[in-house]
């Protein structure tokens, strides 16, 4: 089979890493990939979001499976475009509809599909500049802290949280009236805070069947013990030790469960991954928000613990028939130590040579920001520049495996938090 994975970060490079090692794979393409993708496939140069250029690359690349890494794809219908083009319609796409991606494309979609289907979530509203007004008297019948959180994509910084009322206010006539994220925020989503730990589930789907993957928890603020700015996020740990068989049944039955059957009911055509971002309040899971493809750097951590030929799982998605696989997880814990450049999530510099890659022992390391300079060396080129990933006989040694090696890998204005996973050893 010849794939064509769009994408350029941790996420992409670990799947990749993934794809490369299929018995089903002839030629693995990515779009537009780093320095890490490069040694699992093929880098092409347009971007993940031209689909004029992808069309044009799977006509004439002869490619079978379109595997989608990032959502902007997806939200801008690149599933859709894909099955309308009779030169493209036989192609595999591991991503939904445009339709099913308004899950991540707007929180009031998806908070409206939750209420339809009895989906445990917070109480919420929504409004605009037009009912501005209303939005501060909803503020005041909530308890503080407020969450807020813009309509549309806002690159993962479009929530926040207000510890008081003038602060909630202030925000909100940024949000709507300044339109602080853009027009993402043209429409904004007021909800309950809900106290309690997050943790993230993830479910492939073939639109009939599902499996449930490694459950995970990532790292979201740039300082240790979860200070500062929130960032893409700074690292993962997998199984979640929390999330036992009951935690985890009741996530199936009351969450999973009426997801899958509500995209049925509404004739949503939902082929790929399903990220559920979920708060552990008690012992009883809510969900916070859906993402509609994997998490990162979740997918760091969760996809190296799944044992099976990813390929044979994507074209078992392709012919509907997941109901027919056991999905083998390697009993080993995972720890995901994510390297950033200082700065990050505000300004930072790029293009700092990265060394001692090659000394790296007992780690995966997956590429993020990193690129290749014309001396054929691995340079940062983003915010987040590589995850470290490592196994162990559970999540202590698997964390000391990932400092150590964090440690060991140099580049100018390294910064990475040492106590990922602690909170839950």
């Amino acid at each position: 089979m010849k794939i064509l994975l769009l994408g350029s970060g941790g996420r992409e490079h670990t799947l990749a890493w993934k794809i490369a090692q299929s018995q089903h794979c002839e030629t693995l393409y990515i779009a537009p990939g780093n320095a890490g993708t490069a040694q699992c496939g093929v880098n092409l140069t347009f971007s993940e979001n031209d689909i004029e250029k992808i069309e044009d690359c799977i006509i004439e690349k002869q490619i079978d499976m379109l595997v989608v890494g990032p959502e902007q794809p997806l939200v801008n219908g690149i599933y859709d475009k894909m099955k309308s083009n009779p030169k493209t319609k036989h192609v595999i796409v591991i991503g939904p509809s445009q339709q099913g991606a308004m899950l991540e494309g707007s929180k009031d979609f998806a908070k409206a599909f939750m209420m339809n289907h009895h989906i445990p979530t917070a109480v919420y509203r929504t409004f605009t500049k037009e009912n501005i007004e209303e939005a501060f008297r909803f503020i005041e019948r909530l308890t503080a802290p407020y969450v807020l959180k813009a309509d549309g994509l806002a690159a993962g910084k479009g929530v926040l949280i207000c510890e008081n009322i003038e602060q909630a206010h202030l925000e909100i006539e940024e949000m709507l009236l300044s339109e602080k994220f853009g027009s993402a925020s043209q429409k904004i989503v007021i909800e309950q805070f809900l106290k309690g730990i997050e943790l993230s589930v993830f479910v492939l789907t073939d639109g009939n069947n599902y499996l449930i993957l490694p459950s995970a928890k990532d790292y979201k603020r740039i300082g240790e013990k979860d200070t500062g700015l929130n960032t893409g996020g700074m690292g993962s740990v997998s199984p979640v030790p929390f999330a036992d068989k009951t935690f985890m049944d009741k996530v199936e039955q009351r969450i999973i469960i009426p997801t899958i059957e509500g995209l049925k009911k509404e004739n949503i055509t939902y082929k790929g991954f399903i990220f559920i971002g979920l708060m552990n309040v008690n012992g009883e899971p809510f969900v916070i928000e859906y993402n509609v493809r994997m998490g990162d750097p979740e997918t760091e951590s969760v996809i190296p613990r799944v044992d099976n030929d990813l390929l044979d799982l994507f074209l078992h998605v392709g012919n509907q028939t997941l109901d027919k696989v056991y999905l083998n997880i390697n009993p080993k814990a995972t720890a995901t130590i994510m390297l950033v450049s200082k700065g990050y999530p505000e300004s930072y510099q790029k293009g700092k040579i990265i060394t001692n890659l090659e000394n790296v022992k007992n780690s995966i390391i997956f590429h993020a920001g990193t690129k290749y300079n014309d001396k054929q060396e691995v340079i940062s080129n983003g915010g987040r520049v590589i995850a470290v990933t490592s196994f162990g006989s559970n999540l202590e040694e698997a964390l000391s495996e990932s400092n150590r090696n964090a440690e060991s890998i140099e580049f100018d204005n390294k910064y990475y938090r040492s106590d990922i996973g602690k909170d839950v050893l």
